[in-house]
């Protein structure tokens, strides 16, 4: 999944932005004009990383957003090279260009008296407008860049909303229980076992006696291994597979039944965290995206 310890998701975060912000619904807009939304490059844009659909993403707001990104993961003490934090946060901003222009084209309309009131309400909520000032002072922003981030990380919110409000809360899913060991030889041992008529659920049980091989109701998808994810969405109810090796060890699984079934809550995140990369990786595919050397 994708990082996320980003300035978008921070201002979602204090923010509480969701799909029932108080702002104008889709196809109803606000009715004063529209203020500080991004403009087209013009023939001397700044300096940027790179032009989505037309909309330049500035060299500055770039290294902005990955200083904080870096120093963010090293108060975490993760050790993220310059390579992968360079493309997770180009990724990140082109993302939420994406999100942003589409939400303006199903006309969500944010106005300069919308924005207001949201700048106030995050001010209130981190000590006041002081502290708001000192804050964007401290991560590189002046009033203007900061408002434009501000309005763009609001209406990529309001349209992740609404992509994730269209997935189903229930669909086909799988019942799975596995035999997990952590050595190739075991595993082939408890296979074997199996073909002479073993019950799968003692072997189970003997390899993970908190558990018991209960893996429960699984959508596309939600197994961390595409591999194991493919041979267990190709078995039918009361079949096994063969032993698959993951990082996490070595598995046989067993599909107890299948069929369409309520999302589990962290199996709906995942479901819908998987339907916005589709939507992202879609957008990018059918957009002008040009990376700037």
């Amino acid at each position: 999944m994708l990082s996320k310890p980003l300035f978008f998701l921070q201002l979602i975060l204090l923010l509480g932005i969701s799909a029932c912000a108080a702002f104008a619904p889709p196809n109803t807009p606000t009715p004063a004009p529209p203020t500080l939304t991004p403009v087209p490059p013009t023939a001397t844009p700044p300096p940027s990383v790179a032009f989505v659909n037309g909309e330049y993403i500035t060299a500055a707001e770039f290294q902005a957003e990955l200083g904080r990104y870096k120093s963010a993961q090293t108060a975490l003490g993760v050790s993220v090279s310059d390579e992968e934090a360079n493309r997770i946060i180009l990724e990140d901003l082109i993302a939420q260009v994406l999100l942003a222009q589409a939400a303006r084209e199903a006309d969500f309309i944010l106005t300069g008296s919308d924005l207001k009131s949201r700048m106030k309400t995050l001010a209130e909520s981190i000590g006041g407008a002081e502290a708001l000032s000192a804050w964007q002072a401290a991560h590189g922003y002046d009033d203007t860049s900061f408002q434009i981030a501000l309005q763009r990380s609001i209406e990529a919110a309001w349209m992740r909303d609404k992509i994730i409000a269209n997935v189903p809360t229930a669909v086909e899913q799988i019942h799975v229980r596995q035999i997990l060991t952590y050595n190739e030889e075991n595993a082939r041992a408890a296979l074997e076992e199996l073909k002479a008529g073993a019950d799968f659920d003692e072997l189970a049980a003997r390899y993970d006696s908190i558990t018991f091989g209960e893996l429960g109701w699984v959508p596309r998808g939600y197994l961390l291994d595409a591999r194991a994810d493919e041979v267990v969405f190709a078995l039918q109810a009361g079949a096994y597979s063969d032993v698959v090796a993951t990082d996490a060890g070595f598995h046989i699984f067993k599909a107890i039944e299948r069929g369409e079934h309520p999302l589990a809550p962290d199996a709906l995140l995942t479901v819908q965290e998987q339907a916005l990369k589709n939507w992202v990786a879609d957008q990018r595919a059918k957009g002008n995206i040009v990376l700037v050397p």
